[in-house]
């Protein structure tokens, strides 16, 4: 499948992954194949409402090649489009396009990936972890995970699962930046993602990738702080979600 192909695919599930945070399960085109870390095109059918952006948002593919469906997950923000594919029902249809996008693992294993993900920003590095797992990939990965609060983080629980089946190659630090809402308690890490995190999770003399994904200003300011950590720009990949 071609980045011009365009499919009719059906819903098959949603899930809420997270406070604000929907899971949509789409139908598998035959012969649809992408690498894990990249997108598509979804467009609503016909759609009875529309906002400025129009029927078509861009999404990250959550579920790994290897999989029968096409997982995707979005924040439930109110535009049109979001309250369409909302309430949309099982075995409604949308189009989809693609797959597009680089934001894919490194084929040199012998250097570590170090994931930095803001909020809904994780989707891409799911893909990637799941095909990894599922390869079993001789790759250290590390994922740095900034949320507001527990709640707010997507697929938390499958991440700290993949963290304990991996035994030492997958390691995460999940951090959030709020105080934790009634009833909550966060024993992990607090604060924003900053250099002497990141610099404790480099294990040298090993030079790793750097990846990072979330909104605009989150990525701008961590490429900044990477490059005031004298890390070269070849070594950084970055990808943005403005408006999600």
């Amino acid at each position: 499948m071609t980045a011009h192909d365009i499919k009719l695919v059906a819903l098959r599930k949603r899930d809420i992954v997270a406070r604000d945070t929907l899971a949509f399960a789409l139908d598998k085109p035959p012969g649809f194949t992408f690498k894990a870390g990249q997108a598509i095109d979804v467009s609503l059918i016909d759609p009875a409402e529309m906002d400025a952006k129009g029927p078509r948002r861009a999404f990250s593919i959550v579920s790994a090649p290897h999989e029968n469906h096409i997982l995707l997950a979005t924040r439930t923000r109110d535009s049109a489009f979001k309250r369409i594919l909302g309430r949309m029902p099982i075995g409604g249809r949308v189009q989809v396009e693609g797959p597009f996008g680089s934001l894919t693992l490194q084929s040199n294993r012998s250097r570590p990936a170090i994931f930095i993900a803001g909020g809904i920003g994780i989707t891409p590095f799911m893909s990637i972890l799941r095909d990894a797992t599922h390869k079993r990939l001789p790759q250290s990965i590390t994922l740095l995970y900034s949320n507001r609060r527990p709640e707010d983080a997507a697929f938390l629980p499958e991440l700290q699962q993949l963290e304990r089946d991996q035994r030492g190659s997958f390691k995460m630090i999940a951090t959030m930046t709020d105080p934790p809402s009634a009833g909550q308690e966060w024993r992990d890490r607090s604060g924003m993602i900053d250099a002497e995190l990141i610099r404790s999770v480099i294990v040298k003399p090993s030079r790793p990738i750097f990846y990072v994904v979330g909104p605009p200003a989150m990525v701008a300011g961590i490429r900044e702080l990477l490059n005031s950590m004298r890390i070269d720009d070849d070594d950084i990949r970055s990808e943005d979600f403005s408006g999600y």
